[in-house]
């Protein structure tokens, strides 16, 4: 008789065969046939129904083990700067399985959230029970909600905060969390999205009550997965770190060099000093945190500034890329303290060209941290306590510099965008206080082409030496943006040349043309839009909006990669230590590149997003209100408005502008009437009432009461009983018209 064998036996078996454990292997292991093949059946359905195996198909496993081939994903970095994943499907009753995941060389960069197909390795005697090896990379990060959970008998569902989703997600009751009603969750979604019912979700994060003030940034990070806490090896790395030894440095303490920030600016990574020449040319020094010796090449530390790519910056908190210790302290060239510095000498002609450039590595003392105002002020003539010991070898010599370097920026031609910058001012609380825009000094343009002029030589220097760097990138905009651009130029009265090669030169006419007009705003900000995307790249394509052959990114490594990167290949090429770009990091530019080009492009979604945030929430107790702005877009479900008193866009939805129906002209960028022919497009006055504003998700609604200082005809072209007659509605369509010619002719 054949001897069936018991459930530890069987599942003895089961854990040491991972790779053959169907019922016909555990069979024929045992020697079972004939009749006894039922028994053994029997045995594995109790073993089934008691959790102690899983059957998936025509195999059993062991419930408290993974199978050697399963689907993953990764975390993020652990406390080590080690890469962890976890397997979607985990039915065991213990504890999940940790699993270390040991990418190869030629392995293609996983990111957080990333799913894998993976190989897993069993592992004895570590912190670990798995090491995983990549097979192949299934999907970018999983599909994830960030949103309210409302609680109900089912389980829940979750209504979600972005602006481009409007459907709820259902939760099981066993995939909630314990989340409570109301509180704002991070949820995934499981199993395939169907076209009836909702998608499923399950929450994987709670955070908290979103009412509470400065929850719109942390929204926004958790939206958009900005990692915001620092693993503990890089925080004990930065914590460790000690002022950089004088030995080797070029002293650069007896040079005059400033730092020129915002009031409240926590650090300061760049400082500048100039001389002016007899010749009536000027030399001038930028002088750079030098944080290549803090951040190694592999330490924790230099593998989470990768990660995060460069600093997020919102209106109540700033995520850095770098931890306090060395962001605000030992690599911040705070006044009267020795800082390790990189720093360029850049002389300049009569005529403002740079003639020549050298870099060093050495040690400076700040003069002086000044912020933008005090600096204005001392050039104006106002000097303050501070700046009036500096006026004969600073404030002086740094003007005389920018105005050379002013005179050669008007012969390059360079984009001149004028757009405001809004600020929204907070209270100690997190509230909204008020929205201003913020005033634009020569003092801050001193600063952009000095930092402009560093970068070029950056990217000159390391271009003669013939060594590997990541070029910022700009490429010149498309033909179809173009055609877009001359639309809304026509539509707003003014012309932009077709048919010849493209150059920066042609679009600052247009803006020189609108500058002053009431279409000022509008013109600058559809040319910004009509821009590519710059980026980085180890190729060099040019900048197109700088009108530069050659520009990288060399002022800012507290908080950008990039320029950290571009110290390294500079420290390489000079030979100033071991601390320069390895051979793994130049393997690895072409996915740097990728990786921190989108990194920003997710700081700059963020930042955008709470901005719309704060928006929304400072002018909620303000629905019912008139408002006048401009029409700065047109889609088919509806015009966007820019308003004037915070710059705040708003949705005009199509429901909303009038009883006819209006026909979208993709062409014309312009709705147009069904009855009355009035075509609503980009560039005319309106004023509207603020329907909606929604905090939580930043969308603002509007209603149409005026176009061009007349009334909204309403209704068909006909007389309405009850309702304007043909003869009103044409008369005020004729209004609207030679409003709207009027204010082109301006």
């Amino acid at each position: 008789m054949t001897q069936i064998p018991s459930k530890a036996q069987i599942l003895e078996w089961v854990s040491d065969n991972p790779d053959a454990n169907s019922k016909r292997d555990i069979a024929k292991a045992f020697g079972i046939k004939g009749a006894a093949r039922i028994e053994l059946k029997r045995l594995l359905k109790e073993l089934e129904s008691e959790g102690h195996l899983e059957r998936r198909r025509r195999h059993y496993l062991d419930a408290e083990a993974l199978p050697p081939v399963t689907v993953l994903e990764l975390l993020a970095p652990d406390g080590s700067g080690d890469l962890f994943a976890r397997p979607l499907e985990w039915s065991g009753t213990g504890p999940m399985p940790r699993i270390l995941y040991a990418p190869l060389k030629a392995d293609p960069a996983l990111a957080r959230g990333d799913r894998f197909l993976g190989r897993l390795i069993p592992v004895v005697g570590e912190d670990h029970q798995y090491q995983a090896r990549l097979i192949r990379r299934i999907t970018a990060s999983a599909n994830r909600i960030t949103g309210i959970f409302r609680k109900d008998s089912e389980g829940g569902r979750i209504l979600p905060i972005d602006k481009g989703q409007d459907k709820e997600w259902r939760v099981r009751a066993d995939a909630t969390l314990d989340a409570q009603n109301g509180e704002l969750v991070q949820a995934e979604q499981i199993g395939p999205r169907h076209r009836m019912g909702l998608p499923q979700a399950r929450v994987i994060e709670r955070l908290g009550d979103p009412s509470a003030p400065r929850t719109v940034s942390l929204i926004a990070i958790h939206q958009h997965g900005i990692p915001d806490e620092f693993p503990q090896k890089a925080i004990d790395e930065a914590e460790a770190a000690t002022p950089a030894p004088l030995k080797g440095r070029d002293d650069l303490r007896p040079l005059p060099l400033v730092t020129i920030d915002p009031s409240d600016a926590r650090d300061h990574d760049d400082a500048v000093a100039a001389f002016v020449e007899e010749d009536g040319g000027a030399t001038i020094w930028v002088a750079i945190a030098d944080v290549a010796h803090y951040v190694r090449p592999g330490s924790a530390l230099d593998r989470e500034a990768w990660n995060r790519g460069n600093s997020t910056y919102f209106p109540d908190r700033v995520v850095p890329m770098l931890p306090e210790a060395l962001s605000a302290d030992l690599c911040s060239l705070h006044e009267g303290v020795d800082r390790a510095v990189i720093a360029v000498e850049m002389r300049l002609d009569a005529q403002g060209n740079k003639t020549s450039h050298r870099f060093h590595r050495g040690v400076m003392n700040s003069r002086a941290s000044l912020a933008y105002e005090q600096a204005q002020a001392g050039a104006d003539g106002h000097p303050d306590a501070q700046t009036e010991p500096l006026m004969e070898e600073v404030i002086r010599p740094l003007w005389h510099a920018y105005a050379l370097l002013k005179a050669a920026r008007e012969r390059r031609q360079p984009l001149e965008l004028d757009l405001p910058e809004r600020r929204i001012e907070l209270t100690p609380e997190g509230r909204v206080k008020a929205v201003a825009f913020r005033e634009r000094l020569d003092a801050h343009r001193l600063i952009e082409e000095f930092m402009v002029l560093a970068n070029v030589a950056a990217a000159e220097e390391l271009i003669r030496r013939k060594r590997p760097l990541l070029f910022r990138v700009h490429e010149e905009p498309s033909l179809d943006k173009m055609d877009a651009l001359r639309e809304v130029a026509q539509a707003s009265g003014f012309t932009l040349a077709k048919g010849q090669v493209l150059h920066t030169s042609h679009l600052n006419r247009l803006l020189a043309q609108a500058e002053g007009s009431d279409f000022d705003e509008l013109i600058n900000l559809s040319t910004l839009r009509s821009m590519t995307q710059a980026y980085y790249h180890p190729e060099n394509y040019g900048h197109f909006g700088l009108s530069l052959k050659s520009y990288a990114h060399f002022t800012s490594p507290i908080r950008r990669y990039a320029d950290l990167v571009v110290h390294r290949a500079l420290i390489s090429a000079h030979h100033w230590g071991k601390d320069g770009l390895t051979d793994d990091a130049l393997e690895r530019l072409p996915e740097t590149a990728i990786h921190i080009s989108e990194t920003e492009r997710r700081s700059m979604a963020a930042e955008r997003d709470t901005t719309d945030r704060y928006l929304a929430a400072f002018l909620a107790d303000r629905v019912g209100t008139e408002m006048s702005g401009r029409i700065s877009g047109v889609q088919k479900f509806g015009a966007f408005v820019k308003l004037d008193e915070t710059g705040a866009d708003g949705l005009l939805p199509i429901r909303a502008i009038g009883q006819e129906y209006f026909h979208f002209d993709p062409e014309a960028r312009t709705l147009v009437g069904s009855d009355t022919g009035l075509e609503i497009g980009i560039g005319q006055r309106v004023l509207v009432r603020l329907a909606e504003a929604l905090p939580l998700t930043g969308g603002l609604t509007l209603d149409l009461l005026e176009l061009e200082g007349a009334t909204l005809p309403r209704g068909p072209a006909k007389p309405r009983r009850g309702g304007p007659g043909r003869m009103a509605v044409k008369s005020r369509l004729a209004e609207i018209k030679r409003a709207t010619k009027r204010r082109r002719k301006k």
